[in-house]
């Protein structure tokens, strides 16, 4: 059978475009469904004509079908399925490529009808044909897939210019534009909220559909569907450079890169082909030096039979079928492989290695507690909050989240005191807002209760006096315990934290998670270092999972680099093997499952062709299988191994 390569680029852009017509006429077929219809039609006016002429056979009761009439016959029921593979075979010749599946059922059936044996050779071709349908259907469903994130690529972007909202085409909006949103509509690039809050389908970005809702300032992807009010949106990126454009890309791309065993199949079809049809040639000559009853009739026959089983359609077809549905499937659960060979190494992992921040924990802090000495809370926070606003720190963006009552203060004369915290006036009082460090330094005493203090915690000092603290904490994801006894589940031996936050807070939160080992206080290179040296451990494949921003080194050298919320990500998107869509670590398990199914299918389909076959050339060669049997070696056992790998795209993992 013919492999079909799965490429964007066999879509027809203009399905894509959202015209429908209106008209209202009596002819109410698709032109879809009429295509479908002629392309079955060759088959089924052979399959008709192969039926009564058996049938007339079997009978034998119409005397004048013999002779010339029965060969014509047969032969106008072969040519609608059989001319298109001559057709194909003898350009394969021309290109210098001998030895393809076209060659080889050309040789088998037009041998068939020189031996007088006119069913078998049309039923071979017949079959064979219908494999063919068979796999272009299971193609199209595969294709199907990509046509779906092709359908939420927008196609016009309502654009502000010149006192107005013009529509036009996304590519020629340029960043820093304001475009216009909709209700129902799909946000055409990727920008900032302008209005003061939204609620987005996500759906063909993260495979998840509950809406999610976002304030004003938050990022808006491309591809996401506005559910609620008009919208304005600032764009961030260029329509080529955006979220949709970029999974559509990675889509398109992963089935370029193809796993190991795929490409031995297609190494060894090339091999194995050519010694297939020697050896039907020496199975027809060579039996006359052994055998004393030799008719070449026979022996011609059971080379034909040979050739027929030979034919390595199921592997070819099956197997690339397999891993592209292995990729559709991860597509749609919010997991993007970078290519088939990912999906295999995967399987093969059996040590995660995780970042804390971003990964488990949700990487935005929040005030967990508030503790003022010698001010009021509100007046304290004040104080806090006006030099807090001088910095670009997540951790000042989670104390400026706390609204005190009253006019704000405003810090003059702010300066940054490197790895220690800020320095200035507020009110004519000076102000420290830091770490220990900070105020050991300008000889703050510190009370001791602060020694024992997990979190990240800022202390204040007014006028030279302690004047109390904030602790701060990052919060575990909604489903960071889940995660963590999933992995385990799935087979994962050693799960290990590394993390560049402070040690102390690594290990309560690995403790809290139940990782086996956890090291914190780590700068990128020292995170490398740690991967590098399991990796020279015996056995141990390692996966790691980060932001992808400063992981990428790490990401870049595991054998699985793991980003998660890559749709914000660039460094991600380069540096990582599998992005997890929707920022759920529970995610990791769910790729590592789709990553076995894959596999195992695809060696399913291995066993069963190989194995049907192997037995069905030995009876072949021994003259105790038929042109029927052959059919089924072939054609049945391609089309059991393409339902077999279709059923990828119906499983469901939880």
């Amino acid at each position: 059978m013919k492999k079909q390569k799965l490429d964007l680029k066999d879509i027809d852009p203009k399905e894509h475009k959202g015209e429908h017509s209106h008209n209202d006429g009596h002819n109410h077929s698709s032109p879809e469904q009429l295509s479908n219809f002629k392309t079955y039609l060759p088959a089924i006016f052979s399959f008709v004509m192969l039926i009564i002429g058996i049938a007339v056979d079997y009978f034998d009761t119409f005397q004048f079908f013999e002779g010339w009439v029965r060969v014509v016959w047969y032969t106008v029921a072969y040519i609608p399925v059989g001319f298109p593979v001559i057709r194909e075979g003898w350009k394969s010749i021309r290109k210098g490529d001998f030895f393809t599946e076209f060659f080889l059922m050309s040789i088998a059936t037009l041998g068939a009808f020189a031996i007088g044996e006119y069913p078998e050779g049309v039923a071979v071709m017949l079959f064979y044909a219908v494999g063919e349908l068979f796999q272009n259907a299971a193609v199209n469903r595969a294709k199907g897939n990509i046509k779906a994130l092709l359908d939420v690529r927008p196609n016009e972007a309502l654009v502000y210019r010149s006192g107005d909202y013009v529509s036009v085409n996304p590519e020629t909006v340029e960043i820093g534009e304001k475009i216009q949103v909709r209700v129902g509509e799909k946000v055409p690039l990727d920008g900032i909220l302008l209005s003061e809050k939204g609620s987005f389908n996500t759906a063909a970005l993260t495979g998840e559909s509950k809406p999610h809702t976002i304030a004003k300032g938050d990022s808006v992807f491309a591809g996401s569907i506005n559910l609620d009010g008009v919208i304005e949106i600032e764009t961030t990126k260029e329509f080529k450079d955006s979220s949709i454009a970029r999974i559509l890309d990675m889509v398109q791309n992963a089935t370029a890169r193809k796993s190991k065993t795929e490409l031995f199949i297609r190494k060894f079809a090339r091999i194995y082909t050519p010694i297939v049809v020697f050896l039907a040639i020496g199975l027809t000559f060579l039996a006359y030096f052994f055998v004393d009853d030799y008719v070449f009739r026979d022996w011609l026959y059971r080379a034909l039979i040979f050739l027929v089983i030979s034919c390595p359609c199921a592997l070819v077809i099956s197997i690339p079928l397999g891993y592209f549905g292995g990729l559709g499937a991860a597509s749609r659960n919010g997991i993007l492989f970078k290519g088939a060979s990912f999906l295999d190494a995967m399987t093969q992992v059996n040590t995660v290695v995780m970042d804390k921040t971003g990964t488990v924990t949700k990487g935005v802090f929040k005030i967990k507690e508030i503790n003022s000495i010698t001010f009021e809370e509100s007046d304290f926070m004040k104080y806090l909050m006006a030099m807090e606003e001088q910095s670009t720190h997540p951790i000042a963006k989670a104390i400026l989240e706390y609204r005190a009552d009253g006019s704000d203060y405003e810090a003059t004369n702010v300066s940054e005191v490197a790895g220690k915290g800020l320095k200035g006036t507020v009110n004519g009082k000076t102000v420290l807002v830091g770490n220990k460090a900070l105020m050991t330094s300008n000889n703050i005493e510190v009370p001791s209760e602060t020694d024992g203090i997990v979190e990240s915690i800022v202390m204040v000092s007014i006028d030279g006096k302690f004047a109390g603290y904030v602790t701060i904490a990052d919060e575990l994801k909604d489903d960071a315990h889940l995660a963590i006894k999933q992995i385990r589940d799935s087979g994962i031996t050693k799960i290990i934290m590394l993390s560049g936050d402070k040690d102390s807070i690594t290990q309560q939160v690995a403790k809290e998670l139940n990782i086996d080992w956890a090291k914190g206080g780590l700068l990128p290179e020292d995170k490398l270092n740690e991967v590098e040296e399991l990796k020279k451990q015996p056995d141990t494949k390692v996966a790691f999972i980060g932001d992808g921003i400063n992981d990428a080194p790490v990401l870049a050298a595991s054998g699985v680099g793991i980003a998660m919320g890559g749709l914000g990500s660039d460094v991600a998107i380069e540096t990582a093997d599998v992005i997890i869509q929707t920022d759920q670590p529970s995610k990791i398990a769910r790729a590592i499952k789709i990553g076995r199914s894959t596999r195992r299918i695809v060696w399913q389909n291995i066993a069963l062709a190989f194995g049907v076959k192997v037995i069905v050339l030995i009876l072949g060669a021994g003259g105790l299988a038929t042109m029927w049997e052959a059919v089924f070696a072939d054609v049945g056992v391609a089309l059991l191994a393409i339902l077999n790998a279709v059923r990828l795209q119906k499983m469901k993992w939880e």
